[in-house]
């Protein structure tokens, strides 16, 4: 390797540390003063680095609120996918350890679960993130894809539609941690999160494993029938 080689790797690893550091110190303003209240000075301060050199790096508070979004659920759906697509382990034990994976993030680094799943939503540029945008739909067609190769082999009720499955399942898992970034649930524990993902599996799983609830199908018939039942009974009083 010659001097000048090693020189420019040099060079770029800094780069790529500074570039780090910045994104970093944004999760961290954005978590404790949310989108609107948080300052390019602010993350400059926080990262420890001169105000210019943020914007070196990213030209608005826009462009860095994007790009810790990108990370974060590139991370996220990455880790879906490893399990998703483990042809050795059932359905349930996916779709625990998927729960389990969102919650361990959680656990991890709080702060870049709540700026993921809150400061999005604040910023006026929420609806033009597409990252998040495309990476949660992302998600759902993986899972989708889950339940559909779990159908194929009698995992999955017969009557279940995989698209909603995978909607109700990404979904119930956005809500409940919601609940922990949003200060709803005061105990944020390892104990507390540890059964917060165990309930939200277990309240998803009763309703999609064969002969643990009554099929869709079945509910629709019977709640007709007695919809028919009471029409009926009025028409004779």
């Amino acid at each position: 390797m010659s001097q000048r080689q090693s020189k420019s790797e040099e060079a770029g690893s800094r780069e790529n540390e500074r570039r780090r550091t910045i994104l970093r110190a944004a999760i961290d303003v954005f978590a404790r003063k949310g989108y609107h209240g948080c300052r390019i000075a602010d993350v400059a301060r926080e990262a420890g680095v001169a105000y210019g050199l943020v914007y070196h790096y990213f030209k608005n508070k826009d462009e860095l609120l994007e790009t810790v979004v990108e990370t974060g659920w590139s991370g996220f759906v990455s880790r879906m996918r490893t399990v998703a697509e483990d042809e050795s382990t059932s359905l349930e034990q996916k779709v625990r350890a998927i729960a389990d994976v969102a919650f361990e993030a959680y656990r991890v680094d709080p702060r870049a679960v709540k700026v993921l799943i809150l400061e999005v939503a604040r910023s006026p540029a929420g609806t033009q993130v597409v990252s998040r945008q495309q990476a949660f739909l992302d998600a759902i067609r993986m899972a989708a894809d889950m339940f559909a190769r779990a159908q194929s082999t009698g995992e999955l009720r017969a009557d279940a539609d995989p698209m909603l499955c995978a909607s109700l399942l990404v979904g119930a898992i956005e809500m409940g941690l919601t609940a922990f970034v949003s200060g709803l649930m005061e105990d944020r524990s390892p104990e507390a999160l540890e059964r917060a993902k165990v309930q939200i599996a277990d309240s998803f799983l009763h309703g999609v494993i064969p002969g643990a609830a009554p099929s869709a199908e079945a509910s629709w018939k019977q709640e007709r029938s007695s919809s028919g039942t009471k029409s009926k009974v009025g028409k004779r009083s």
